[in-house]
């Protein structure tokens, strides 16, 4: 607002001083030009009784803060909307009457998440102690934040919940073979035994990227009771000669002392790649001792199963394929409908949606989607809902709109692996390993 209009309003409520509609004007006026006093001035002789819509009493106790005026500000801000509740939290820690403050902070959060203001939370959740430095000495406050140590670990080491076979859609197919060879093996080893079948082995998992490879072996690890070993690349790979030999078979070793045990090992065509690509490397000496960890004449791995993942089978050294080592060879393909809208089912669960979502359309309209493009999806409508919260000032639920106009920037990316993956299955299927993957595109189009 302009200087003049401004002075205008001002000579108007001079004539009308019992105005509160043009009083709240002029108020709003001085806020929006960060003049505080001003505005703190209009309302300190005002009444609560005087402003009868929550709007006007937000107004006066942001007015009534800006001046320093807590006590007022606790008057006017009403307990009903989560812009008052915020106010009344940031009017209580200027009396240091956190707890109160803390309170009023949550309930605003539960009315909308929009307001959130965490530098007001950690203020809020502090523990402010007055010291007195000798007799008469000054007072030192001393601020506690009794949980930051742990608020900090908790960035460092997120708290990842266990993950089961029922929170992966789809793959139904996968999920039964793996019942079968670890899950079934683990739980009844005597019947195993009876039979002469060794508890263990390798699977080879390979297909698109974001299609749940990862996903699979962390679901493995919360439905057996087997010690589950997720090894990084990082974790063998060492810079210098000999070493990454040694991890590697340390890693094994602890496996066989921790029997039943999964060891899992993603993107293992890094540590598996085929030698004759370097023959005279030290890569070549890494995947005959990986070779020799998995099948070797003094190796007992019997109790520890090798669960690998890859996007390139085409990449890892054929001697990993034969019985005995990655024996078992599963293709996991992009999600088929059903599974598609299983996994946006999922994936919206637990989120603030409205109205009727229409997941069959979805489903229909994402083929050739891997369940991470599906989450990426929902990711994205998640962004349209918080635009619109934080534009409308209070939480606006995903709706059907917003999954629809994120569909338009979202596209699939497991197309460019299906092309390459389809000409190494026409040209190169040794052995009948990629008949999974002509199957597939028998189903799903050659095109």
């Amino acid at each position: 607002m302009d200087d003049v209009t401004l002075a205008g309003l001002k000579t108007a409520l001079s004539a009308t001083p019992d105005n509160v509609a043009l009083r709240m004007v002029l108020v709003r006026a001085y806020l929006t030009r960060q003049e505080g006093p001003q505005a703190h001035a209009l309302v300190k002789d005002l009444q609560a009784a005087q402003l009868t819509s929550d709007a006007d009493r937000e107004v006066a106790a942001r007015a009534a803060l800006l001046g320093k005026d807590a006590e007022l500000a606790l008057v006017f801000a009403p307990s009903t909307t989560a812009d008052g509740l915020l106010t009344r939290a940031r009017a209580l820690l200027v009396l240091d009457r956190r707890p109160e403050g803390l309170d009023a902070y949550r309930a605003a959060l539960r009315l909308s998440s929009a307001v959130e203001d965490r530098d007001l939370e950690v203020a809020l959740s502090s523990n402010v102690r007055a010291i007195r430095v000798g007799g008469d000495g000054p007072r030192l406050k001393v601020i506690d934040r009794g949980d930051e140590e742990s608020d900090v670990q908790r960035v460092l080491v997120p708290e990842t919940a266990p993950v089961c076979f029922v929170d992966v859609g789809g793959l139904a197919n996968v999920k039964e073979q793996i019942r079968k060879r670890i899950i079934l093996p683990f739980q009844k080893p005597s019947l195993f035994e009876r039979f002469k079948k060794r508890v263990g082995g390798g699977i080879l998992m390979f297909g698109p990227p974001g299609v749940g490879k990862t996903l699979i072996a962390r679901a493995t690890a919360g439905e057996c009771n087997a010690r589950f070993f997720n090894v990084a690349i990082s974790d063998v790979l060492d810079m210098y000669v000999g070493e990454s030999e040694q991890k590697l078979h340390a890693l094994f070793e602890k496996a066989r002392q921790s029997a039943p045990a999964v060891l899992f090992f993603d993107e293992v065509e890094a540590l598996g790649g085929k030698r004759q690509y370097a023959r005279e490397a030290a890569t070549a000496k890494l995947v005959s001792q990986f070779l020799a960890e998995m099948d070797g004449f003094s190796q007992n791995n019997n109790g520890v199963l090798i669960l690998g993942a890859t996007n390139v089978p085409w990449a890892v050294d054929p001697a990993f394929r034969r019985p005995g080592r990655f024996d078992r060879f599963f293709f996991v393909p992009p999600p088929d409908q059903a599974a598609r809208e299983e996994i946006l089912r999922i994936h919206l669960k637990d989120r603030p949606t409205a109205g009727q979502l229409d997941l069959g359309w979805l489903a229909r309209n994402t083929v050739s989607f891997s369940g991470a493009d599906l989450r990426q999806l929902v990711e994205a409508a998640s962004d349209e809902a918080i635009d619109a919260s934080l534009e409308a000032g209070v939480d606006v639920p995903i709706t059907d709109a917003h999954l629809k106009t994120a569909l338009r920037n979202v596209k699939p990316t497991t197309l460019e692996w299906l092309t390459t993956a389809r000409n190494h299955a026409r040209y190169a299927n040794e052995g009948g390993q990629y008949d999974e993957v002509l199957a597939f595109l028998d189903r799903h189009g050659k095109g």
